[in-house]
Parts: structure tokens; C-alpha cells; sequence
């Protein structure tokens, strides 16, 4: 087993809203990591299985657009 400080905190979606993941919890290859994290709403820390978390919305560095329906741009290869 291996615990993972997250060092910033990453801003997730849980089943349970909008939360700070701050630790990573791996208990080896044949469990789930799981993901504690501090929700938004009243600040009550839960464990979720990795299935059930995914990264906010990130306008800064594009990720995880397509959550609130904006357009994706591909990146095309630089022409020569």
C-alpha cells in the first residue's frame, strides 16, 4: 500500500459534487486506487473509488471541456 500526497490538490467531480482531492490511496494492483477528498459543499472528506472521480473542467490548460459542452479543438501537426 502506498499513500500519495496530492501537493496542489486537484479540483474533482464526485458522484457527491465538486471536491479537492488531497490523497491517493494505492492499495496494489488488483484493488482500485482510492481518492480522498474534501467536498466543496461542507468540506466532509470521503473516499471514492478511482471510477468515480474525474477532473474538473480546466479552462487554463483546455482539460476536460467537453463536460460543459464546449467545443474541442484538435490540434493539427504544424505544417512544413
Amino acid at each position: 500500500m502506498s499513500i500519495l500526497q496530492l501537493k496542489p490538490s486537484i479540483l474533482v467531480e464526485t458522484p457527491l459534487g465538486t471536491g479537492q482531492a488531497i490523497f491517493i490511496i494505492d492499495y496494489g494492483m488488483h484493488q482500485n486506487t482510492c481518492w480522498v477528498v474534501a467536498l466543496q459543499k461542507d468540506g466532509v472528506i470521503k473516499h471514492f473509488d478511482c471510477n468515480d472521480v474525474i477532473l474538473s473542467t480546466n479552462y487554463t490548460y483546455g482539460m476536460n471541456l467537453r463536460k460543459n459542452h464546449f467545443p474541442v479543438k484538435e490540434s493539427s501537426p504544424p505544417s512544413e
